[in-house]
């Protein structure tokens, strides 16, 4: 859905992150490669991150 604020396993803000790390993954580059770049080291913010399914515009239609 969201990419939420904060990881939820140890309160590192993460969500700044996501739009960058979109485009970067949709211009071809590694997801490792551009994790690192924005300095999300921690394996749970980068699982945030990696996992999240964009699914807002779906769910928009909805009441």
């Amino acid at each position: 859905m969201i990419i939420p604020v904060r990881c939820f396993t140890c309160g590192n803000v993460i969500g700044h992150n996501y739009e960058i790390y979109k485009q970067q993954v949709a211009a071809g580059r590694k997801a490792d490669e551009v994790l690192n770049e924005l300095g999300v080291e921690r394996y749970c913010c980068r699982r945030m991150i990696i996992a999240n399914a964009d699914l807002i515009e779906e769910v928009l239609y909805y009441p």
